[in-house]
């Protein structure tokens, strides 16, 4: 085996990946539950679709469970969603079911990929792209280690006629178009209204209804959506994740007739 042609591969293989990412229908930032599943759904219908993740490994809060116990939970709504990927889950009591975390998350990306998505990680997303009157329309990225080494270098920039924030908690897209543009959100305030503390059971009624077109050309998903718009924390319960993500891709596809 030759060291070089094997570097070539690498090189030339992920270059093109990364050149047919610049002109996407949807680009979703952070590759956790909600930002895979909406992957997957914008994916198998058609749609070109990346997802950027600043980590280095995919799958966001999934993989530790509830407090290192690599288990979570789903409702029935969300195991819907498991048992069409075709995840294990176990019936714990009438409407909790468990799930193996490392299986939940792995099989998300596995789908999302095997789908046709792509997913690149360790790229961070240092500020959006404006056009068409304020309109989100697009991503400026560059290495994770860039900023984590904290180097000024120039970053590069991807064209997406839809963005979708998944970067949960911290909602980082949003936070830009606030923050830097001085954009109004669609919620109460106009600005990110903030997370608030846990209550399961209405954050899980709540996350479906934040998801939505929160800025044009900007959809939030996920725990970005419960930030945004001020409802609580809901823990390991990942259903609301999941259902956020396919509600995602189905407004994004909307947006995009």
């Amino acid at each position: 085996m030759d060291e070089v042609t094997i570097s070539r591969a690498i090189t030339e293989s992920y270059i093109k990946d990364l050149l047919e990412a610049m002109e996407l229908d949807v680009a979703i930032v952070g590759a956790g539950p909600a930002g895979m599943a909406a992957a997957y759904y914008l994916a198998r219908g058609g749609v070109k679709t990346a997802i950027f993740e600043k980590k280095l490994s995919v799958g966001g809060g999934i993989w530790g469970g509830g407090m290192m116990f690599n288990k979570i939970v789903v409702q029935a709504e969300g195991k819907e969603i498991l048992d069409e990927l075709g995840i294990s889950t176990i019936q714990y009591q009438e409407g909790y079911y468990v799930a193996n975390a490392v299986e939940v998350a792995s099989t998300l990306c596995s789908v999302a990929v095997k789908a046709g998505a792509r997913i690149f990680n360790l790229l961070s997303v240092e500020d959006v792209v404006i056009r068409e009157a304020d309109r989100v329309s697009g991503l400026v990225l560059n290495w994770s280690a860039v900023s984590t080494a904290n180097l000024h270098i120039d970053p590069l920039a991807i064209r997406s006629k839809i963005v979708i924030d998944a970067t949960g908690h911290a909602c980082e897209i949003c936070h830009l178009v606030t923050e830097k543009l001085g954009g109004k959100l669609r919620t109460a305030t106009g600005k990110i209204i903030g997370e608030k503390p846990m209550w399961a059971e209405i954050g899980e009624k709540e996350i479906l209804g934040n998801t939505k077109e929160v800025y044009p050309g900007l959809i939030v998903a996920g725990m970005a959506a419960s930030a945004v718009f001020g409802s609580p924390r809901m823990g390991p319960i990942f259903g609301g994740m999941l259902l956020s993500g396919k509600k995602a891709a189905q407004i994004a596809m909307e947006l995009l007739k």
